[in-house]
């Protein structure tokens, strides 16, 4: 118990540039705190002691605002970055070298007893006000972007944004072309959606979009066709797309508008 301890200690200094020195780490850090008081809890909680690790755990809910259940199984240099409103289950289940922001819920959508919890990988980040729900794996390495829902397993290495969650590229996933002709950079940002991350909904609309523009360009290149071998002439007018009136400082928007012009 007590190396692990130590160990949670240790990887403050890995993750959070604000850390200065182990003093004020142990004395001024809520979400190491209930790492602390959660290591005896549970301790106890194996021994049989479980109303004391209940009570211990409930007082230590009220110094650090982190509920976390003595019956959780929580892995090495675990780290909870301010840690106010986190709240992991009974039967939750993380691994080693995990982050969690404030606000996170690792909860259940069940009473009935038995796992209902998620269970989190190796090295995995879960954002600011995330809700992971249900007895759902996360796979080693993901990211779980800031506010999302998730109630379906994630893959391995993979980032999830949105409600409810859903999996988004990341750079070097064939997603080149797409990239250069949308300003599409997709990533993972601990506290919300950032310059640096689509929303999966959006970027399904200017998919759509895309498609359509091309519709059009051929239906016009055979309209031409048939009027050059004798048909009829077919006028039509359609509202083009950069009628629409678009944000100019979305990068993902003005480079469609460019691309359709």
């Amino acid at each position: 118990m007590f190396e692990k301890i130590r160990s949670d200690v240790r990887c403050v200094f890995e993750r959070d540039p604000a850390a200065r020195n182990t003093f004020e780490v142990l004395t001024t850090y809520p979400g190491l705190h209930a790492i602390m008081w959660y290591r005896l809890t549970h301790w106890l909680w194996n021994k049989g002691l479980k109303w004391l690790a209940r009570l211990i755990s409930m007082l230590a809910r009220w110094f650090t605002g982190v509920e976390i259940h003595p019956a959780a199984k929580i892995g090495e240099r675990f780290f909870i970055d301010h840690g106010m409103g986190v709240v992991i289950g009974e039967t939750a289940e993380i691994g080693d070298d995990c982050t969690l922001y404030h606000g996170v819920t690792l909860g259940g959508t069940s009473w009935k007893t038995g796992k209902r919890h998620p269970t989190l990988g190796n090295g995995v980040v879960v954002g600011a006000g995330a809700k992971v729900l249900g007895p759902i794996e996360v796979g080693d390495n993901a990211r779980i972007g800031s506010n999302a829902v998730v109630v379906k397993s994630v893959s391995a290495g993979k980032t999830v944004v949105g409600i409810p969650g859903r999996e988004v590229e990341r750079k070097g996933e064939d997603l080149e072309t797409r990239r250069a002709k949308m300003a599409d950079k997709i990533g993972f940002d601990a506290y919300g959606v950032g310059q640096e991350m689509a929303d999966p909904v959006e970027k399904a609309i200017y998919s759509l979009l895309d498609h359509i523009q091309v519709q059009d360009e051929k239906l016009e290149k055979m309209a031409q066709a048939l009027s050059k071998i004798g048909g009829e002439t077919i006028e039509m007018d359609l509202p083009k797309l950069d009628d629409v009136v678009l944000e100019p400082d979305d990068p993902v928007q003005a480079a469609h508008l460019k691309s359709t012009k």
